[in-house]
């Protein structure tokens, strides 16, 4: 028997592999999407917590706008998925598959219970093809209901053990039952309805009533001619145990839920909001297309809402005799099946236990869903289905008569039909091709002609894609999500007028507020988002600003919990200058769900508008308790630190940068910035790797250029700059500091006179206003000994920068020297082959000089003097690099503070008198001859 297991159970898992193979090269589509793609509790960095306290999509439960679907363990397999491939769909996809033949191996056992060994095999082998598990199976959120079956017939396989050799009750498996019912729950709702079938089980097969037995034990209680039997007392204890169990469910479920139902809409399910008897008819009549698409699964689709089925709005329409031929073979079946105890009506009762008891929360009966049909919820239901067909097969084939039916040659045929239509299925179902040809099938259903919108959208294909999406809007025109998505579509195009008019469509056919009526209740919280879209586009224009933040404020009114709409006008107030409404915008956000890194890094980021850099710190640290790995807090708290100064924070700022590169291993930004902290470290060779990278990964970075060769200058490496600034000035030619930089270099440690003044010519060209560069070039008249030029050129400087002492010391200086010259009768300006004017002392200690006047035009001391110079300039560059990054690589764009640390000040101070000293040194240099 054992071997014999082992063999059916690879041929099952053979044949589910050989149907779905397939579907692992299937991606994330329709709700996998919200589910996996978007749904934050599957990251390690969000709590496990999150996971009991959010529905299946991640939204916390205690939102209106959550789904009230509540599957933390489905969750935390997806969370698992993630560990170990993150967001690979494969092994999503393959976990799946794994999944669907386990729930076949646990259908086998419970078959066996009831048919012998070939129609418990022939139930399996049907269940594990049937087409209608193509979207439980291929679709990743279909895992829902892969293991609240799994758990479901674990629950009952165990419960059928509670009755001992004698009897008697044996309790410990009723307590694992209870357990397992739980797990059920929490990966489906629908588990629950496991109860009920033990309940069946337990009365008309474990104890063998029938329903007369039962009636007439009643009558004789009743009557006062008897008690209850034993049987019936054992029965009874164990059903109580199992009711209350039950109870204690579904308390701690409306609990959770705080007693909410979601909100749904007439696109969702329009029989819901239908008046009597419309709504009652179109519900009865869902049973017999469900059924039908159990018994003949030949047009399938994806998506079964809106127009897919028409109302049934008369007791004349002819839909009615197919209700009402389901309600008879049903009623008929239980008749038969609760009438009598021989093993086949047992085989039947329990069939229709499978198949009508977990069916019921779907079904619309007591409340409503969001579908009309959903394939998936038919997962459960079709094992009762594959019993009964299984059962029906070994009944006729027993009876052996040929003019009925060939039990065998149809159970291959029906085997080789489902598994071929399965198979290329499993592939397509969520993929755009599917949604096409179930457009076509449905052409009423304007959620199909969405999906395939969506489709093409994803592909970037969006004129297609609207092509799709006004076919929504023609099928539906009052479905508003449709005009929202031909709106989006316009925008994507950069046809903002039609975009603008697609929404405001949409916006119309928004309910209109009735005073004492909740807006809330009566419209899908995903419609409010055409007010966010709407000013999402016109805030564009900044004469708009005011408009769009009136659709934010209306939004906020008609739903005050509404978080996205807080967060967008935050954004929008800080465009419009008013930080301090920015703040309380997102204060208000963060009343709905403190939990949001990314509310905290708004916030922060508000606190620099307002210059409250120690409150922006402080929430960025919030936006990262939350998710250690949020790369703009990252990155941007970091640069909070690195600009403070504070050598304290020089440690945790690089540990967050390289955190944010580990995140972004291709921003060059991030190196960048490692590479300036190393610089304020005095780590010169971790700085130039930094830098080295940043350029490698961004060619032309004109900040990591400029401070790398910054960085050569004060190392002493002057000529290893030079190539650095030739790289710089051919994407920048018009970098200042660059030329400045270089033309100082060429002065000083080429010798090339010529090539700086190349340097400060084009400065001037560029900004003829330019001090620095002007008095630079005076200094090279000098070095070539052409006194009037150069007198002529600090003349000039003078006249713009009357106020620099300095300039006007050496314009005297020059002058004094041209009147000794004068006086000795030497030439004033240079020979065509000028040699030296003065000894070689004496020209060493010029060119020191004139290293340091070139260096930052108040001029240093000796070669140290000049690199604290350069430091200077690192502090200057600093700054400027640093807003560029910002510019360039940030959407959410971090004010640098302008004003110097009270240290920086004192450094820069000790530098200007440093400087100034010197000066008094330069102008005895050249005074003397």
């Amino acid at each position: 028997m054992a071997l014999m297991l082992w063999k059916e159970i690879l041929l099952l898992t053979g044949l589910v592999v050989g149907c779905y193979w397939n579907s692992l090269s299937c991606g994330f589509v329709f709700d996998d999407v919200s589910a996996i793609l978007d749904n934050k509790d599957l990251r390690p960095a969000t709590p496990l917590s999150n996971l009991f306290l959010n529905d299946f999509w991640g939204t916390p439960m205690a939102e209106e706008r959550s789904h009230k679907s509540y599957r933390p363990l489905t969750v935390l397999t997806f969370r698992l998925n993630y560990l170990f491939s993150e967001l690979s769909a494969a092994s999503y996809h393959l976990l799946n598959v794994g999944l669907h033949a386990v729930v076949c191996v646990l259908l086998l056992v419970f078959c066996r219970l009831f048919l012998d060994k070939t129609s418990s095999l022939v139930a399996t082998l049907l269940f594990a093809v049937h087409p209608i598990h193509t979207e439980a199976v291929t679709g990743v959120v279909g895992r829902a209901e892969l293991l609240s079956s799994i758990f479901l017939l674990a629950a009952f396989l165990t419960y059928t053990r509670s009755k001992g050799a004698d009897h008697s009750i044996v309790w410990t498996p009723i307590a694992l039952t209870v357990v397992l019912v739980a797990a059920a729950t929490l990966c489906k709702e629908q588990g629950i309805t496991v109860i009920g079938i033990c309940c069946v089980h337990e009365v008309f097969v474990a104890q063998g009533f029938t329903l007369p037995m039962l009636l007439d034990a009643l009558l004789q209680v009743l009557r006062g001619k008897d008690g209850f039997p034993y049987a019936i007392l054992q029965t009874i204890l164990k059903l109580i145990v199992l009711i209350i169990s039950t109870l204690l469910l579904v308390i701690i479920r409306v609990q959770v839920i705080q007693s909410q139902l979601p909100v749904f809409t007439r696109f969702d399910n329009p029989a819901a909001v239908s008046l009597t008897p419309t709504r009652q008819l179109t519900f009865n009549y869902l049973l017999p297309v469900n059924a039908w698409l159990l018994l003949n699964p030949s047009e399938l689709c994806c998506d079964w809402t809106m127009g897919t089925i028409p109302l049934v709005e008369s007791l004349l329409d002819l839909r009615n005799l197919a209700t009402l031929a389901f309600y008879s073979l049903l009623g008929l079946l239980a008749y038969h099946s609760l009438r009598h105890s021989h093993c086949s009506a047992k085989t039947i009762l329990m069939a229709l236990s499978l198949i009508v008891l977990p069916f019921i929360p779907a079904s619309n009966l007591f409340f409503p869903v969001g579908f009309v049909v959903a394939e998936r919820v038919l997962y459960v239901p079709s094992m009762g289905f594959c019993v009964l067909v299984a059962h029906g097969f070994r009944t006729v084939s027993n009876k052996g008569n040929p003019q009925l039916l060939n039990g065998c040659s149809c159970k291959c045929v029906l085997f080789r039909n489902h598994a071929a239509k399965n198979g290329p299925r499993a592939c397509t179902l969520f993929l755009f091709v599917d949604c096409a040809v179930s457009s076509q099938v449905n052409k009423n259903n304007a959620k199909l002609w969405n999906n395939v919108g969506h489709a093409l959208e994803n592909q970037n294909d969006y004129k297609k894609a609207l092509r799709y999406f006004l076919q929504a809007t023609r099928v539906q025109p009052d479905d508003i999500g449709a005009h929202m998505n031909v709106g989006r579509t316009y925008k994507n195009l950069n046809m903002s007028k039609d975009a603008e008019d697609a929404y405001l469509v949409a916006k119309s056919l928004m309910p209109q507020i009735i005073p004492g009526k909740k807006y809330a209740t009566r419209v899908a919280p995903n419609h409010l988002n055409v007010y966010i879209n709407l000013a999402n586009l016109i805030r564009t224009n900044d004469s708009r600003l005011e408009e769009a933040d009136q659709l934010y404020r209306q939004a906020i009114s008609m739903r005050p919990d509404f978080k996205q709409a807080y967060i967008s006008r935050g954004e929008l107030l800080l465009k419009m200058n008013k930080p301090s409404e920015a703040r309380d915008a997102y204060l208000r956000a963060l009343e709905l769900d403190n939990a949001n890194a990314d509310l905290w890094y708004n916030l922060a980021i508000v606190n620099i508008e307002m210059k409250e850099p120690s409150e922006a710190l402080k929430n960025f640290n919030h936006a990262l308790e939350l998710n250690p790995r949020h790369k703009l807090a990252l990155f941007n708290s970091a640069l909070l630190m690195q600009e403070s100064g504070e050598p304290r924070f020089r440690p945790e700022a690089n540990r967050r940068f390289l955190v944010y590169i580990q995140e972004e291993p291709d921003d060059a930004n991030g190196y960048f910035n490692l590479g300036m902290l190393a610089m304020d470290a005095d780590e010169n060779a971790a700085a130039e790797r930094w830098m080295r990278e940043a350029i490698r990964l961004q060619a032309g970075f004109r900040s990591a250029l400029f401070n790398l060769a910054l960085l050569y200058s004060q190392s002493r490496r002057e000529l290893d700059a030079l190539p650095v600034l030739d790289e710089l000035l051919r994407y920048h030619p018009e970098h200042v500091k660059g030329l400045i930089l270089k033309g100082d270099i060429l002065m000083n440690h080429k010798k090339d006179t010529q090539g700086a003044k190349v340097c400060f010519q084009t400065i001037l060209r560029m900004d003829p206003t330019n001090v620095q560069g002007k008095h630079n070039l005076c200094v090279v008249y000098f070095e070539e000994r052409d006194l009037p030029r150069a007198e002529r050129c600090l003349e000039e400087t003078l006249a713009m920068a009357p106020h620099e002492e300095y300039v006007r010391r050496h314009l005297g200086i020059v002058r004094g020297k041209m009147a000794a010259m004068s006086a000795a009768r030497q030439p004033l300006s240079p020979a065509p082959a000028e040699g030296a004017g003065v000894s070689a002392n004496q020209e060493r200690k010029e060119e020191e000089g004139r290293g340091a006047t070139t260096g930052n035009g108040e001029g240093n001391g000796n070669k140290k003097n000049v690199r604290k110079s350069s430091s200077t300039k690192t502090l200057a560059g600093q700054s400027h690099s640093q807003s560029e990054h910002l510019g360039t690589s940030q959407t959410d764009q971090l004010q640098r503070t302008k004003s110097k640390s009270t240290k920086e000040i004192k450094d820069i101070e000790k530098k200007r008198a440093a400087a100034l000293k010197r000066l008094e040194e330069i102008e005895r240099i050249l005074s003397g001859d």
